[in-house]
């Protein structure tokens, strides 16, 4: 079930009734956990027994990491679950990913092997429900939370339909203590779960949609070079694309879940107004990049260990996490462009610290005041931060061609046609499709710059009654007003 689905419309309207029903909390809790199954099992019904299993060894495990004292017994304990968790996210995102390499590796020292098509089908969202019972078991390990008794809150947790399938990552400790008491929505949180679930929306299917997914679909779609302008009029709609599907269906989840009375993390924060690469992972997809941090990287060593560790950490960081978008090469070049991205600011901030340590007693007498300046100086940081958010930007779309595209043919021919590169260039996008992808790629930039310091949740607060109320009646009137109500989102493949 999607959210931009009359079904969804239905589904929820009935939950939000039963929700505000004079019943049981306990009552209710088991609404929202079977609503919850019933939200998944619309894909595959079978895929709930995955979802069980998981649920189960996790809950098993971690009751009896609690217990236990002996190290190496909860070291087993924990790979148990590491196990279950990992073998079934291998076996169903990966399973035929490896199969594929192995034969070929076996070709490559001239042994011809032929096996027969594995045929998976990959559950939906079991590389978002994974991390989140794999963090629950880890934290439990660590002991920095207690093991959850009750049966029904954990099952509840891994489960919550609102952020089951494309996230955000929700941490133990920030969600299952929300269901130990009752929770339903004040007027003011309803009215603004419903608002940001029709801006996720409007993102999703007026824009993402709507306005670019046709010119991405085509560049990327083209079996020929194109024309530079063609080449980056199609990676600019992605760049667009991928934000406002992904942002829109965390902005869905946020509002749903605020709609019940419960509080999800923020998982985007303007990421297009970064300034540099570990800027934009704070403020992309920002419960996995804390999770990769917390879970991987700092485990790895983080920067504790010189910089050499550092920037090797950083880059076996963003490989995996470029392989769990998906089990092809291209994503894991799009990671490795990424921890390079990473390590190279890294390098040349370590530098800038240094040389500005070495020439601190020689600068230390120059630094003069001059108020009259201070609106120049300001104005000219200004520019300047916003021309390398705007360098950042471009950097980290041409990231984006890997990410999207289909195979590295695909790839590096879009690349060389972006650059010029290729002398044989077709052009494939009409005048009023670029006039499209330009506006909202300018539109959204400039809200990005304007927003990287704020909140939806904070202007709108602010905004008079009145312009709100045009702004989301504008907003349901396209979207009542678009076709594409039934596609899926983005993530929903990862």
């Amino acid at each position: 079930m999607v959210f931009n689905s009359y079904t969804f419309i239905l589904f929820f309207g009935v939950l939000l009734f039963l929700h505000h029903l004079p019943l049981s909390w306990n009552v209710k809790k088991s609404n929202l956990l079977l609503a919850s199954y019933l939200f998944y099992a619309v894909w595959n019904p079978p895929f709930i027994l995955l979802l069980w299993l998981s649920t189960l060894v996790d809950y098993r495990v971690a009751l009896a990491l609690g217990r236990e004292e002996n190290q190496k017994k909860r070291k087993g304990l924990l790979l148990v679950s590491l196990m279950a968790n990992l073998g079934m996210l291998g076996f169903f995102k990966y399973g035929e990913f490896l199969l594929d390499n192995f034969v070929i590796l076996l070709s490559a020292v001239g042994i011809e092997y032929h096996p027969a098509a594995p045929d998976i089908i990959l559950p939906v969202g079991i590389s978002f429900y994974t991390f989140q019972t794999l963090s629950y078991t880890l934290d439990v390990y660590r002991r920095n939370i207690a093991p959850e008794k009750s049966l029904l809150d954990f099952s509840l947790f891994v489960t919550f339909f609102p952020q089951l399938v494309a996230g955000p990552i929700v941490r133990p400790d920030a969600l299952i203590p929300q269901f130990k008491q009752p929770h339903k929505a004040t007027p003011v949180q309803l009215t603004r779960g419903l608002f940001l679930l029709t801006l996720g929306m409007f993102l999703k299917v007026g824009v993402a949609d709507g306005l670019l997914s046709e010119a991405a679909d085509t560049v990327f779609g083209a079996p020929f070079p194109l024309h530079p302008l063609d080449a980056w009029t199609g990676v600019m709609a992605f760049s667009g694309q991928i934000f406002c599907d992904f942002a829109g269906y965390s902005t869905c989840a946020i509002g749903v879940a605020m709609c019940l009375g419960f509080t999800l993390p923020d998982n985007f924060r303007y990421p297009y107004a970064a300034i540099g690469f570990s800027d934009f992972w704070r403020r992309w997809h920002i419960t996995l990049s804390t999770w990769l941090r917390d879970y991987l990287y700092i485990p790895l060593g983080g920067n504790r260990k010189g910089s050499v560790r550092t920037y090797l950490n950083l880059m076996i960081t963003m490989l995996l996490g470029g392989l769990w978008h998906g089990a092809s090469w291209t994503f894991v070049v799009w990671g490795a462009l990424h921890g390079l991205y990473l390590s190279v600011e890294r390098m040349f901030k370590d530098y800038s610290i240094k040389k500005q340590l070495t020439s601190k007693k020689e600068s230390a007498g120059r630094k003069v005041a001059v108020a009259s300046l201070m609106p120049e100086v300001t104005i000219g940081q200004g520019v300047k931060k916003f021309i390398l958010a705007l360098l950042t930007f471009l950097v980290v779309s041409i990231t984006w061609v890997f990410f999207r595209s289909p195979d590295f043919d695909t790839a590096i021919r879009i690349l060389l046609s972006m650059f010029g590169a290729i002398p044989v260039q077709i052009p494939a996008l009409t005048t009023i499709a670029m006039i499209k992808v330009g506006v909202v790629t300018v539109a959204m930039l400039g809200i990005h710059w304007l927003m990287r310091d704020t909140s939806v949740s904070k202007v709108s607060s602010r905004m008079p009654w009145w312009v709100l109320g045009l702004g989301w009646s504008v907003m349901l009137i396209l979207l009542i007003l678009t076709q594409k109500s039934s596609s899926s989102f983005i993530y929903f493949q990862f």
